[in-house]
């Protein structure tokens, strides 16, 4: 009911309208009676063949708005009627949303049914709590996976980011941490995905166990900008929803590359200049806008982030991965020649970094890290020689233990998507590997 009351306190006293004046790219300028519309209000078309073509208004000028649209402009054309929506983009979630997939409004895609619709209006573009009443990080947070538990810890509330190019196993490595993790809800935003790949991702990765504690927001790479842009924002007032709640939130973010490269398409069609590598101003304004809003919330409630970032021909240096890198409190690289040799997840432990270690681990858990962490660096240094058979074993102690230990290091962090890890056996695994071998009968000291 308080739903319906706000919805009809919310229905203007009088339409507003005006009429395009022109289309240019994706851009549509409307002229009329526009004091009403401000950045970030949503306009309705009128196309010639009678659907509406909603758009969101992104700039102004010549005493025109500057729209750009949600869907495709087939069918607008000079003089379309666009009326003005008073309402603040917003979404009404409620925990029967557990278990739907749905698009960039809110919409069911799934075919299981409307949506009810809660009591509470949480806006699309929130701003995050202040930053002095944010509780702390709370405990260390089991994921289910035992690369992660071990060699980059998260702790609830913590945000990080997953770092990968193309085809090294994302997806895999996001189903296995919404089916795994140990929290009350997972949130998935597929930004930009594939459309053939969001069907397999909802059955076959995340499977009817996953989805069941999970919503799913979906927008494919065929879609505009918009869609993709309010697909992120989306994601996150559902998170901050459940947090609210008093839940402790997995949001899983596939991939924020996607979201910024949204946001440069439509800076550059509102005539923004391109800075770094194309992408302009408001895409490095728009990332810590979106991405602080995932953390501890001012209650007992957090939000996990885990966003995943798409790095352009492996270059883990290009502009969104350093600008992401440096918002999120922790990285994990998921490498190519790991991949290309079997291993999976192919995470390289050397090269991530989780900002609240060691604080997290009691001090037998961490000497137990750093142990491993040692024997793989010396591994990794001396690599190239131990494969061309120029070192010679017994030339150095620590060098010979690193190469015995070598392997079962790597068969412990190798992990099928079926299987799930539990975080104290994973430290206990780890201890025994690192263990000395036992002395030889006989043997003298």
């Amino acid at each position: 009911m308080l739903a319906l009351r706000q919805a009809i306190e919310n229905i203007p006293e009088t339409t507003i309208f005006g009429r395009v004046a022109g289309v240019q790219g994706l851009m549509v300028e409307v002229a009329g009676a526009l004091s009403s519309l401000s950045i970030g209000s949503r306009v309705n078309i009128a196309a010639r063949d009678g659907h509406d073509v909603p758009c969101e208004v992104a700039g102004f000028r010549a005493g025109r708005a500057l729209c750009l649209p949600f869907k495709t402009l087939d069918g607008v054309r000079l003089g379309c009627r666009a009326t003005a929506i008073s309402d603040v983009p917003a979404v009404h979630p409620t925990k029967a949303w557990l278990g739907r997939v749905i698009n960039a409004f809110g919409e069911p895609i799934d075919g299981k049914g409307p949506l009810p619709q809660g009591n509470y209006s949480y806006p699309l573009r929130n701003v995050p709590p202040p930053a002095h009443k944010r509780a702390k990080v709370g405990s260390r947070l089991d994921l289910g996976v035992r690369v992660l538990n071990s060699f980059a810890t998260l702790c609830r509330g913590q945000r990080m980011g997953i770092f990968a190019g193309s085809g090294v196993g994302k997806s895999v490595l996001l189903s296995m941490l919404a089916r795994y993790t140990a929290s009350d809800v997972s949130v998935i935003g597929l930004i930009g995905e594939r459309g053939r790949e969001v069907k397999e991702f909802i059955e076959n990765d995340l499977g009817p166990e996953g989805l069941a504690r999970s919503i799913v927001v979906v927008a494919t790479s065929d879609e505009s900008a918009l869609m993709r842009r309010q697909a992120a924002n989306l994601t996150m007032a559902l998170s901050e929803y459940f947090r609210d709640q008093g839940k402790d939130v997995l949001c899983l973010m596939d991939s924020v590359t996607r979201f910024a490269m949204a946001q440069r398409e439509i800076g550059l069609s509102c005539g923004e200049p391109p800075a770094s590598k194309g992408y302009t101003p408001t895409v490095f304004s728009e990332l810590p806008r979106l991405l602080e809003r995932a953390g501890p919330g001012t209650g007992k409630g957090s939000i996990t982030g885990l966003f995943t970032v798409l790095v352009e021909g492996d270059d883990h240096n290009e502009p969104i991965a350093d600008a992401v890198r440096g918002i999120l409190d922790g990285h994990i690289v998921l490498e190519r020649a790991i991949a290309e040799r079997g291993r999976y997840p192919a995470v390289n432990v050397l090269k991530s970094v989780s900002r609240t270690m060691p604080h997290c681990h009691p001090a037998a858990d961490q000497a137990v890290i750093s142990e491993a962490r040692r024997v793989l660096s010396l591994y990794e240094d001396m690599a190239e020689l131990i494969r061309l058979g120029a070192y010679r074993p017994g030339s150095d102690a620590e060098t010979d233990q690193a190469i015995r230990l070598y392997p079962a290091i790597e068969a412990f962090m190798k992990q099928g998507k079926d299987e799930k890890a539990d975080l104290a056996k994973g430290f206990a695994q780890l201890a025994q590997i690192l263990k000395p071998p036992a002395p030889a009968k006989g043997a003298t000291r």
